[in-house]
């Protein structure tokens, strides 16, 4: 093999590159091996901490009167900023990944419900529920059984659309938040604008037979390096926003003559403003996040108007100069390929697997809760996205009776309070 090698380096039967790649192949190729060894081992150490966990599902009930604002589900959702492994054994023996978290809001044939999964029950159940008792101290809590354990993937039985949702800008810019619409001052309800509103009523308006699924995932943000499985530079949100804050400035400066023209920075009220968000969010606690929605019916129930409801339930998030949302994946085909699968039969034929892959896909994602970690891991290259505590609390909070007075929003049908001190034992 020795000669061989030796014979064909000085031949002319390799051009200079090729001989450079045949003296370090012997070296690169158990490298190249290690590390997908490596890979390999590490997520089947994850997939098998993650199976071994307890997950449960939490039903929330809603009291008629919530006067809070949603800067008390911030305050919940900042104590939701688990980590994961603490030392190499944690990470490359016992597979020990971040805890994340399923926040979700359901409609069964419109009657509206609110749910928090939890990816480990037997850490995490008393946090979620103490700390959520402590900002609604009349809300109902218990164990639900999982609302998806009666679908499975038929197209026929249950057509069924799914879609994940991306952001429109970088991370770094944050969406219109409930401080945006003026939901942290003291209003009276008949003044107050939710937006959270508007999605409680579309999914209340849906009709026997009809469920809309809306699921917000969330796992603590971290830098990423080696304890994640991840090799290269880490990602920093701080960093990048300061980086944004940086890029608004100077392009801010005036133009002109070095000797004549002052170069400071002169930014417009709206880039003021920008700058204001971006720093407001920089001091608020990170989430990575994915949002997934499902809209699937039994036969014969399927409206495919409410597909265009479900796809823009989170419109009114969006800003012209900061951020919003948009549909990063959807289980149906764009124009284009539609066009050209009339042309040609082969190609619609792809194309329609094409689609019931995704729809069982993301059906099955739905139902396990998966994202962050496999066996769908960042499905279809949607990489997650960046939520501050601010941003998560606008798009998942509970209403109060008078701001959203939608009926079939399932509360609690009377108030609780404390027994008096005096009754007789």
């Amino acid at each position: 093999m020795t000669n061989l090698t030796l014979y064909i380096l000085n031949s002319n039967l390799l051009s200079t590159i090729g001989k450079y790649l045949l003296l370090i192949l012997p070296i690169a190729l158990p490298i190249i091996l290690l590390i997908a060894i490596w890979v390999v081992r590490f997520r089947w150490l994850t997939m098998k901490f993650v199976d071994a966990q307890k997950t449960c599902l939490l039903e929330i009930r809603l009291p008629k009167e919530i006067t809070k604002s949603p800067l008390a589900m911030e305050i919940f959702f900042t104590h939701l900023a688990q980590s994961g492994a603490g030392n190499y054994g944690e990470a490359f023996i016992d597979g020990k990944t971040r805890a994340w978290f399923s926040c979700e809001i359901v409609s069964t044939g419109g009657q509206v419900r609110f749910f928090v999964w939890c990816s480990n029950a037997t850490k995490f159940r008393n946090l979620v529920e103490a700390q959520l008792y402590a900002q609604y101290p009349n809300l109902e809590i218990f164990e639900a059984d999982d609302y998806t354990k009666d679908f499975y993937f038929d197209t026929e039985k249950y057509p069924l659309f799914g879609l994940q949702y991306t952001l429109v800008q970088p991370d770094p810019y944050p969406i219109k938040t409930y401080i945006d619409y003026g939901l942290d001052q003291d209003q009276k309800d008949e003044y107050k604008i939710d937006p959270i509103t508007s999605v409680i009523e579309f999914l209340g308006s849906l009709k026997k037979g009809e469920n809309a699924w809306i699921q917000i995932l969330l796992q603590k943000h971290e830098k990423e390096g080696v304890f994640h499985g991840k090799l290269g530079e880490p990602k920093d949100l701080k960093k990048e926003v300061e980086d944004e804050i940086k890029k608004i400035k100077k392009s801010t400066v005036p133009e002109g003559d070095e000797k004549t023209t002052l170069k400071f920075p002169n930014p417009t009220k709206g880039q003021q403003a920008v700058i204001a968000a971006l720093e407001r969010s920089a001091t608020k606690t990170p989430y990575d996040c994915m949002i997934r929605s499902i809209y699937i019916t039994e036969n014969g129930a399927f409206v495919p108007a409410n597909i265009g409801g479900l796809v823009g339930c989170f419109k009114q998030y969006g800003s012209k100069d900061l951020n919003g949302f948009k549909p990063g994946l959807l289980s149906d085909a764009d124009d284009a390929k539609k066009d050209w699968g009339r042309i040609f039969s082969l190609y619609q034929k792809k194309l329609d697997n094409d689609v019931l892959d995704v729809k069982k896909s993301l059906l099955y994602a739905y139902k396990l809760r998966s994202f962050f970690q496999y066996p769908y891991k960042n499905y279809k290259d949607n990489k997650p996205f960046v939520l501050t505590t601010e941003e998560l609390a606008t798009i998942f909070h509970f209403p109060s009776g008078m701001v959203s007075q939608t009926p079939t929003l399932k509360r609690v049908p009377s108030k609780k309070s404390e027994a008096p001190s005096n009754l007789p034992i």
